[in-house]
């Protein structure tokens, strides 16, 4: 079945590297308490298991049982159960703390990213699908979460432990040593050729896991439109196709992953078949003890035992470098908008727009403004008319500073709008759409997200003055009424209303009318245009409405066409010159009588 294009979301040719794996290290930070504790807790175990076998072996068995000396070996056992104790205390406390460790870098790691993308421009949004964005902050993240939970402080412990016995080893016979690690070069140079190509595998698991959360939160928003033409059986064919190749994904990442193991384990075999043959040669030959060889058996045993487990470890590196290297390339994304730190503060506005020749494109291949100049004054209500594609949109996204002009500039009160504190404009800029978020939530909640120091008298205050109190007031838990995401169980008005209430709370010195009244009957628009009234006094609007009966009393109505201003003045002045504008509203009357 032909569907819609998801963003791009391809897979990053980046080498593995340590620089970027520190990068990753540096939210641990917030953990360097805890790292000494489960760094020396990982010392004891290491060191324990490292005394056991000799104990065993070499003291026990050549020292203690050759010379009969049973009193020894009583001593011997009570100091490897007493070093076993104390071994199973310090893991204790190793894989409590390496626990809070990963938990905390992951706290840090995710609340970084979340901000950042918060940061971001709309041209970022526009780009990438939710569901894109989702998997970074959630899959991707929680695929770090092993490496930081163990894969750190046991990558650290099973090194030691490598060096270690390789030291022992070669100190109890180094020619034993040389003989039962001969595989180990062997096994460097095949775990180096399966690197890159398990890597890759695991990047495209990560891609083939975006395409389906984007295509899973497309289908859950668009459930009803999909239920409304009967596709059901179409997307779920193709959610079946998506599924089956994020599945065939894991599987081919984790068969590849899964070399690793059963080339350690013939590796072991091949090591401990060697310690056999040429271990008992050399016992016969008098070279070494018997205890010296028992010793080397559990050595080799352990031996063996960290490099699978380092094998694992590296899967998982693998798994956090495919993962990791799709969180930089978001942390890495900066904001077109550009915010100046020490720029004006939005305080006190005259409310005074005006635009100075201004240019803007979305892409390379059409210009959605072309040189428009204009000038909105202080307290005025404009309104911006015209066909789909005019852009009416693009004015009111520069003006909020969304997007900044590819050409010209844009002044508020005489001063360039970059020249702002960026977060102190936007709380003086608020923009009231067609399509009204509602949050999960109470109402109450839900107008507070206007100012959210607001008391809950100025909330029921602004409700009343936007005349939502009386819906409000019909719901069961009235203010306190729980609404799910998009507030499903309100109607569009009630939507809008609420989105109003919203907007008078935050009290900004400019408001932008995005098709507000687009998607409400008339009954409801005649309360808001009531309470617009109100609303708007005393502070510039930028109004845009296909619906031109609700922009009658606009202090300038502004004409656009193919991103150039084609007529401007109020409604009587348009309607006089019998223009552009007087053919939309003669257009619309014309409908409505015929309807």
């Amino acid at each position: 079945m032909e569907r819609f294009h998801y963003s791009q979301d391809t897979a990053i040719e980046k080498p593995f590297n340590w620089e970027k794996l520190a990068r990753l290290f540096k939210y641990m930070k917030e953990s360097k308490g805890l790292i000494p504790k489960a760094i020396v807790a990982m010392l004891i175990t290491t060191i324990v298991r490292l005394i056991v076998p000799l104990i065993i072996g070499q003291w026990a068995l050549d020292y203690a049982l050759a010379d009969e000396d049973y009193g020894l070996m009583l001593q011997l056992a009570v100091l490897a159960l007493s070093l076993y104790i104390f071994s199973l205390f310090a893991n204790r406390f190793r894989i409590k703390w390496t626990n809070q460790i990963g938990q905390n870098a992951i706290h840090a790691l995710r609340k970084e990213l979340f901000n950042h993308i918060q940061g971001l421009s709309n041209r970022f949004f526009d780009s990438r699908s939710a569901g894109s964005i989702l998997v970074r902050v959630v899959n991707d993240v929680n695929a770090l979460q092993e490496l930081f939970t163990n894969g750190i402080i046991n990558m650290l412990m099973d090194i030691v432990m490598l060096v270690s016995i390789i030291i022992i080893l070669f100190t109890l016979s180094p020619p034993l040593a040389l003989a039962v690690l001969i595989v180990l070069p062997i096994m460097f140079f095949i775990s180096t050729k399966l690197r890159r190509n398990i890597r890759r595998s695991w990047q495209t698991v990560r891609i083939r896991q975006a395409k389906l959360n984007s295509h899973l939160n497309e289908s859950i928003q668009g459930v009803r439109v999909t239920q409304s033409f009967s596709q059901e059986d179409n997307n779920m064919d193709f959610f079946d196709g998506i599924n089956r190749e994020n599945y065939d994904a894991w599987e081919e990442a984790s068969k590849k992953s899964a070399y690793f193991r059963p080339f350690v384990e013939m590796s072991n075999a091949l090591g401990s078949a060697v310690l056999i043959w040429y271990g008992a040669y050399l016992v016969a030959q008098g070279s070494i003890g018997f205890g010296v060889l028992v010793s080397f058996a559990f050595f080799l045993g352990m031996f063996w035992e960290p490099i699978s487990r380092l094998g694992q470890v590296y899967n998982q590196l693998l798994v956090a470098m495919a993962s990791s290297e799709r969180i930089f390339e978001f942390l890495d994304e900066r904001p077109n908008i550009k915010n100046k730190a020490d720029g004006y503060t939005a305080e006190k506005l005259d409310g005074e727009i005006v635009f100075d020749d201004v240019t803007f494109s979305y892409d390379e291949s059409r210009k959605a403004l072309d040189g428009v100049s204009l000038k909105i004054d202080a307290g005025d209500t404009v309104a911006l008319v015209g066909h789909t594609g005019s852009g009416k949109s693009t004015i009111a996204n520069l003006i909020g500073r969304y997007y900044d002009p590819t050409g010209g500039r844009v002044y508020l009160d005489g001063n360039a709008l970059e020249d702002y504190q960026l977060n102190s404009l936007r709380e003086e800029v608020s923009t009231v759409l067609q399509d009204t978020f509602v949050f999960s939530g109470t109402i109450r909640e839900n107008i507070r997200f206007g100012r959210p120091s607001a008391s809950d008298e100025e909330v029921e205050q602004a409700a009343k003055a936007i005349g939502a109190d009386e819906f409000i007031g019909r719901l069961q838990d009235g203010y306190e009424t729980e609404v799910e995401e998009r507030g499903n169980i309100l109607s569009v008005g009630e939507r809008q209303l609420l989105s109003f209430a919203r907007t008078l709370l935050a009290d900004p010195k400019i408001i932008i009318l995005d098709e507000a009244t687009a998607s409400i009957d008339t009954e409801t628009e005649l309360k808001i245009q009531e309470a617009l009234n109100t609303l708007l006094k005393g502070r510039t609007s930028v109004m845009i409405a296909h619906r031109l009966s609700t922009i009658r009393e606009a202090d300038n109505i502004i004409v656009l066409e193919q991103g150039n201003i084609l007529e401007q003045g109020n409604h009587q002045k348009l309607m006089k010159e019998k223009g552009k504008y007087y053919d939309l509203v003669m257009s619309q009357f014309k409908a409505l009588n015929v309807t």
